[in-house]
């Protein structure tokens, strides 16, 4: 089911209002959607390389704003629907983790696991209704949905636009490691600022 669902999702790509169905498709990924923008960003990129920065901002866009819904999901009805999306991943119930964010560093912790979703293929929707559910502070929410999502998507399109097939062959092989390997530089990057200003504040 899943590899039918893929293989459908592809040939979106070369629709005429493929734009738009990538949008849509960043949006509700955020969510509930188990397909990645990406299977429709690096094709659309090699179709029309010199618009590989507005394929980007559209997939930023959309993937911000369904995350947002996705937060308010598991802020107001994480009993009646965040559970049932849950349910689709085999995942269970998550009120432990309210414990996880009740310190600084905690919130530091979440903000990094939030960020690792956002950045690699682990399922960015599971964090954003979780990270509504647990009450995650909703600017610092929004704002690593943006640095994450749009660097993932922005790095991908621009690696297609400016060096074509070749590097979409090496994306669709390699993708995961590279997203974990940039993630890891950008977590320990986010770390050292964070002790900066912890200890510039204290």
């Amino acid at each position: 089911m899943f590899k039918e669902l893929f293989n459908k999702t592809i040939k979106l790509a070369g629709h005429k209002s493929s734009k738009k169905i990538l949008g849509f498709i960043s949006f509700i990924e955020s969510f509930i959607f188990p397909i990645p923008p990406d299977v429709l960003i690096i094709p659309m990129t090699i179709a029309d390389r010199k618009r590989w920065m507005k394929i980007a901002i559209i997939a930023t866009t959309g993937s911000v704003l369904g995350a947002c819904l996705g937060y308010f999901i598991g802020y107001v009805f994480f009993n009646e629907i965040g559970i049932k999306i849950f349910e689709l991943y085999g995942v269970d119930n998550t009120s432990f983790l309210k414990d996880k964010i009740s310190s600084d560093g905690g919130v530091f912790a979440w903000a990094t696991l939030l960020a690792i979703a956002g950045f690699t293929p682990i399922p960015f929707k599971l964090l954003t209704i979780t990270s509504g559910f647990v009450q995650f502070n909703i600017v610092y929410f929004i704002i690593v949905s943006i640095l994450t999502r749009g660097s993932r998507f922005f790095i991908i399109a621009f690696l297609v636009g400016n060096f074509g097939p070749a590097m979409k062959t090496i994306l669709e092989k390699k993708l995961l490691k590279v997203s974990i390997v940039i993630s890891i530089v950008l977590i320990v990057f986010a770390f050292l600022i964070y002790k900066f200003l912890q200890n510039f504040i204290n």
